[in-house]
């Protein structure tokens, strides 16, 4: 510790009778030693050194460039003001012409270093998340100054690929300390732990949020062969390509694309495994809605045979809505079953006989649109009948008559 020198004198004055001595006063002058800590001002900022004005120390105080901070700067200004209080570590004492005005070397980094390791551990144990200030950018991450050198590497920045970091100088972020060895000086951050965190809490409070038959908004994230991965906020929910369309779907990415806004809704929810199954047509209206006010009986449509059964044809009129063509309804020839006349996927022409809309049902007729082939007459081109004047049956009776 510093050491504090007393000095005695007395105060003389003159007065008319001459010299009187006044009172005694006692002095208190403080001299500081390598490892003493000392409070002060900074007096003035030079190009590579900082001088300090010492409370109560007639000392000098000088802080090189190189022990202002944990960090490398290019100069003094960035790291003080002239005016600023600081507290520094006496690093070396260099005798002036008495001890008590020797001129004391300091370092500022020493003292913020003591200061951040206790803050740090405290930090590390709990678990606390804090803000930094990204002052440079190296190779492997970035460096921040949390009174010593505190890296971030580039795989503890973010949850996902970041190629260029360039623009996160000067950024502030949200670090949890994950590894610490003062031994080593060695410091690790990181900014993806606090945004996995984040992203739980989230999911949690979602989880207990949605209800199974719910319809929510998400978005459309990843794409794979099995179906679609929706955001619904902070968590994906898997929508399968069953669930897609009404239709069968040969691919999701006929349906949808990354970043798409869609209507899901919520089939099951297992917070247990943190799945969701959500269905993107269970969200759409039903194909069959509104059938009736699109057809009427005696429309003419225009589908494909999507099945053949042995009493008729299935045809797709609308997607997800298929009309049944009787095998009475499908030619104007007796045929035995639909096959003899039509082959799955034939696109046909039909009249609509009837539509029940709420029991799904269409009434379809080939025969009603085949036209019947036309008779020709040729009556005009028969030799007429020459008449004889009289009626074979009066023939006959006569020669009867002469038999008898």
């Amino acid at each position: 510790m510093f050491f504090r020198m007393v000095v005695l004198f007395s105060l003389w004055v003159v007065d008319e009778g001459g010299f009187s001595m006044v009172e005694d006063m006692n002095v208190e002058v403080n001299v500081y030693k390598v490892g003493d800590l000392v409070r002060g001002k900074v007096a003035k900022v030079e190009e590579k050194q900082v001088l300090v004005d010492i409370e109560g120390s007639k000392q000098a105080g000088i802080i090189p460039i190189s022990e202002l901070s944990s960090l490398h700067i290019e100069k003094t200004s960035d790291a003080v003001s002239v005016g600023d209080e600081i507290v520094a570590k006496v690093k070396k004492v260099e005798e002036g012409e008495t001890e008590e005005e020797g001129l004391l070397i300091l370092s500022k980094k020493a003292v913020d270093a003591d200061n951040a390791w206790e803050a740090l551990e405290k930090k590390f144990a709990s678990g606390e998340a804090f803000d930094v200030v990204v002052k440079d950018i190296v190779k492997g991450g970035l460096v921040a100054d949390v009174g010593v050198r505190g890296f971030i590497p580039a795989s503890f920045v973010e949850t996902h690929f970041v190629e260029d970091f360039s623009d996160y100088k000067g950024r502030t972020l949200k670090v949890k300390v994950v590894e610490l060895d003062r031994e080593k000086n060695r410091v690790i951050l990181s900014h993806r732990a606090v945004v996995e965190q984040e992203q739980e809490e989230k999911r949690k409070q979602a989880f207990q949020a949605i209800q199974e038959g719910q319809v929510v908004e998400g978005t459309v994230r990843r794409i794979t062969d099995f179906g679609v991965f929706v955001d619904i906020g902070g968590f994906d929910g898997l929508v399968h390509i069953s669930q897609l369309a009404h239709t069968r779907v040969a691919h999701p990415a006929e349906v949808v694309k990354e970043g798409d806004a869609v209507k899901v809704k919520v089939l099951s929810v297992n917070e247990a495994s943190g799945r969701i199954s959500l269905s993107i047509k269970e969200a759409l209206p039903g194909p069959w809605e509104g059938v009736s006010e699109k057809l009427a009986p005696g429309d003419v449509v225009t589908g494909k045979v999507k099945r053949l059964a042995p009493f008729g044809a299935f045809v797709e009129i609308f997607p997800g809505v298929e009309g049944l063509v009787h095998v009475s309804q499908i030619s104007n020839k007796h045929i035995g079953t639909p096959h003899e006349v039509l082959k799955e996927g034939d696109e046909v022409k039909a009249k609509v006989l009837d539509v029940n809309e709420k029991d799904r049902r269409i009434s379809l007729s080939m025969r009603e649109l085949i036209e019947e082939p036309v008779q020709e007459d040729y009556s005009q081109y028969t030799k007429p009948t020459e008449s004889t004047g009289f009626q074979l049956g009066e023939v006959i009776g006569e020669q009867l008559k002469k038999l008898k």
